[in-house]
């Protein structure tokens, strides 16, 4: 399939709709023209209204809020490319949903990072591209291809503009060493980790803070923020450990779920840095809230999919 010569043509479901115009804006062409509608019963009606047949085709649908709605929406537009003989089909899911299981951490539990990635093969993905995937095992959930970016190099580029000799990067969780091991390495700055003991499914309480903070500027990077009460109890931890009330906080995908823009809006965080994989609606964007895009990085990766090009280059 990788070896396909196909005319390349971008499609986009209605769950972003402008990430997907600004990807096509990107790369000088038009948005495919789609057709997608509800039964009365609600069930989801899709139809490809141009030639898909032996076309190279990326399908633009991150599986954010309704998440339901929107990943049986990306997969009736699978099928349907399959079925119109498209030459190769690459699902790109800036935002994939249902990643938080990734393992069995109870008897009788799901793998729902599983089943997505069953269910995207199944309906005639060839290759997936997508963002900071919450865990990066899900990789090998997959037996096509799979092109995972980090939105790391943006965050980092926009925080050396800053004056921030005196910051420390913080990991909000053990969870997050790693791409805050990344991000201080990549602004030469030191790293703190904060361990934190789960008291609840979305519920975690600080335990205990490993490196210095005293006197510094607290900078903490996650793949999403949900409620925000991960990062909101490291901010109570940071302050009373001395550090100064002037955190900045850099995640990929803002879901931004109640109550994250009331945890957020404390006056103790100067900045939270967010990408625009999933849509931000008005109310839920705070006047601290900065937007990168993230259509420069997918742009680029489809087109070097396209070209059959190395992809590796924009991993780092």
């Amino acid at each position: 399939m990788d070896s396909v010569s196909g005319e390349l043509k971008v499609f986009c479901g209605t769950s972003n709709r402008s990430l997907g115009e600004e990807i096509a804006s990107y790369l000088s062409v038009e948005l495919g023209r789609v057709n997608i509608t509800r039964f009365a019963d609600g069930e989801i009606y899709v139809r490809f209204e141009e030639n898909a047949r032996g076309v190279d085709a990326f399908v633009i649908q991150p599986v954010s809020h309704p998440v339901n709605e929107h990943l049986m929406e990306l997969l009736i537009m699978l099928d349907a490319l399959r079925r119109a003989s498209a030459g190769r089909i690459t699902a790109v899911v800036p935002y994939y949903g249902y990643a938080r299981k990734d393992k069995k951490d109870a008897p009788r539990e799901p793998i729902t990072g599983r089943l997505v990635a069953d269910l995207l093969t199944t309906s005639g993905a060839n290759r997936v591209l997508t963002v900071d995937l919450h865990a990066g095992q899900i990789e090998g959930f997959f037996n096509i291809p799979v092109d995972h970016l980090r939105a790391m190099p943006l965050f980092a580029d926009y925080l050396r503009e800053k004056d921030l000799g005196s910051a420390v990067v913080v990991a909000a969780d053990d969870g997050a060493v790693k791409r805050s091991k990344q991000l201080a390495d990549r602004l030469d700055l030191p790293l703190a980790i904060i361990f934190q003991r789960r008291v609840g499914k979305d519920v975690k309480e600080p335990v205990q803070i490993v490196g210095d903070v005293e006197g510094r500027i607290p900078i903490m990077i996650e793949d999403v923020i949900d409620t925000a009460g991960t990062l909101s109890g490291a901010v109570d931890v940071l302050v009373a450990k001395g550090a100064r009330p002037e955190v900045y906080i850099c995640a990929t995908h803002a879901v931004l779920a109640s109550p994250a823009v009331q945890r957020l809006s404390r006056d103790e965080i100067r900045e939270v840095i967010v990408t625009n994989t999933v849509p931000i609606p008005p109310e839920k964007r705070v006047p601290k809230l900065t937007v990168l895009s993230a259509a420069p990085l997918l742009a680029e990766a489809i087109r070097r999919i396209h070209l059959n090009q190395s992809v590796s280059i924009l991993f780092t």
